[in-house]
C-alpha cells in the first residue's frame, strides 16, 4: 500500500516515524530540498505542492493521497479523486479550511459555537463596515487574512483606524468579535470512513505573545469535567458534520463565563499533539494512519500528565543550527527531545519539541522551566 503525503515537514516526519507499525510506504512530495523529510531518501520528492500537474503526477501513482499541511493544491486532487484515488481528508473540506471565512460560515451555518464576525473582501469595505456600525470598537475586534496565513501569520489584533490598512495589506479578511478569554484548549479528533469517531482528551495551550504561536501545552487541560467533555462532544460534531475522514484538530476559546467557542480547525496532525507520541496510548500520527487507512481507532486515553514545550529557534539567530545544553536536556528522567532535522535556524522558527511526562505537577513544571532555561538553539 503506497501513500503519498503532500508536504514534507515535521509532521510528515512524525508520521514516518509511526508507519513502521502498518504494512505501508510513506512517500513525500514537497517544495523545499532541505525539509524535514529529506533524510527519507528514497521516499522523498521535491515538487511543489501548489502546482497541479507536480500534485496529479505525484498522486497518481500512489493508492492512498493525504496531506500534512493544508496549503496544497486542490483542483489536482479532485482531479485524483474523480479517478478513484482515495484523497483523505477530502479535497473538498481542505478547500473549505483553507479560507477562514467558509470556515466561519460552517459553524454558523451548523450552529458550532464560535465568536461574531464580519467577512470583508477590501479595505474600503473594512473602513465602512465600522463606519456602518459606528457602536462598535475597532479595538474589539481581530483581522484574519482568509487564506495564507499560518503560526499566528496573517492575525493582526485591532487598535486603531491604521490598523485597518497595516499588516495585513488590501485582502480578503474575516473581522472577528475578540473573545474574553480564559484558555485556549484544543481536541484533537479522528474519524475513519467506517464513521467511527474517537477524540483525544482537550489539551491547554499557553501562547507565546509575541510569536502568536504555541509556547507549551499542558495534557490534560486544566479544566473541569463537564468543560472538557464540551469540548470533546463539539469536536466530534465537527468531524462528523464535515464527513471528514482522517484526523482533525479543532482549537477552542474558553472564555471567562465558561463558554467554548471554536476558533479554527486543522485537518492533519497538529502542533496541539505532539505530546500524543508519547503521553497517550495512541499518537496523533498512529491515529491518522488508522483513519485513512480504515483501521479501528486507538486508544486515546493519556498515559501519563504530559508537557510539550515548542523549540524555537532565539531571537537574533540566523545561521546552521546548533542545540546548546541538549545533553543535560536529554539526561532528565520523563523528557523526550524530538529535533525535527531543519539545518537552518532563524528567530521563531519551530526547530523540534520536548515532551515532559510526571504526574507530579510541581515536578513537571520545574522540568519544563529547566528545559526553557537551557536548551536554546543558536546559528
Amino acid at each position: 500500500m503506497k501513500i503519498g503525503i503532500l508536504g514534507g515537514g515535521q509532521l510528515g516526519k512524525m508520521l514516518f516515524e509511526a508507519s513502521p507499525a502498518f504494512d505501508i510506504e510513506l512517500y513525500f512530495l514537497e517544495n523545499d530540498v532541505n525539509a524535514p523529510c529529506r533524510s527519507f531518501k528514497n521516499a522523498f520528492q521535491v515538487g511543489n505542492i501548489l502546482d497541479e500537474n507536480d500534485v496529479y503526477n505525484f498522486g497518481k501513482n500512489m493508492d492512498i493521497i493525504s496531506i500534512e499541511i493544508e496549503n496544497v493544491n486542490i483542483s489536482a486532487l479532485k482531479r485524483l479523486e474523480n479517478e478513484g484515488k482515495k484523497v483523505f481528508p477530502q479535497p473538498h473540506i481542505i478547500a473549505l479550511i483553507q479560507d477562514k471565512g467558509i470556515q466561519k460560515q460552517f459553524y454558523q451555518k451548523h450552529n458550532i459555537p464560535t465568536s461574531e464576525f464580519e467577512l470583508v473582501k477590501n479595505n474600503t469595505e473594512k473602513k465602512l463596515f465600522f463606519e456602518n456600525n459606528n457602536h462598535l470598537k475597532i479595538q474589539d475586534f481581530v483581522q484574519k487574512m482568509r487564506t495564507g496565513g499560518y503560526d499566528g501569520k496573517g492575525v493582526q489584533v485591532l487598535k486603531t483606524k491604521e490598523d485597518l490598512d497595516n499588516l495585513l495589506f488590501d485582502v480578503p479578511c474575516v473581522l472577528e468579535k475578540k473573545v474574553d478569554i480564559q484558555k485556549e484548549i484544543a481536541v484533537i479528533v479522528a474519524r475513519n470512513p467506517k464513521g467511527e469517531i474517537k477524540a483525544f482528551p482537550a489539551v491547554e495551550m499557553v501562547f507565546n505573545p509575541e510569536l502568536n504561536l504555541v509556547d507549551y501545552l499542558l495534557s490534560p487541560a486544566d479544566i473541569v469535567q463537564n468543560i472538557a467533555q464540551e469540548a470533546e462532544n463539539i469536536a466530534k460534531n465537527i468531524i462528523e458534520k464535515l464527513e471528514m475522514v482522517g484526523i482533525l484538530a479543532v482549537e477552542m476559546f474558553l472564555d471567562k463565563q465558561n463558554n467554548i467557542l471554536v476558533n479554527e480547525i486543522a485537518p492533519r496532525p497538529h502542533n496541539s499533539g505532539h505530546q500524543t507520541i508519547e503521553g497517550n496510548k495512541t499518537s496523533q500520527y498512529t491515529q491518522h494512519l488508522n483513519a485513512i487507512l480504515n483501521k479501528n481507532l486507538g486508544n486515546t486515553e493519556i498515559i501519563e500528565q504530559s508537557i510539550m514545550l515548542n523549540i524555537l529557534g532565539e531571537n537574533g539567530y540566523e545561521g546552521i543550527a546548533k542545540y546548546e545544553n541538549l545533553d543535560k536536556i536529554e539526561a532528565i528522567n520523563g523528557v523526550f527531545v524530538h529535533l525535527y532535522n531543519k539545518k537552518i535556524t532563524k528567530s521563531g522558527r519551530k526547530m523540534g519539541h520536548v515532551t515532559i511526562l510526571d504526574n507530579n505537577k510541581n515536578n513537571i513544571l520545574e522540568k519544563m522551566n529547566f528545559v526553557k532555561e537551557n536548551l536554546k538553539v543558536i546559528a
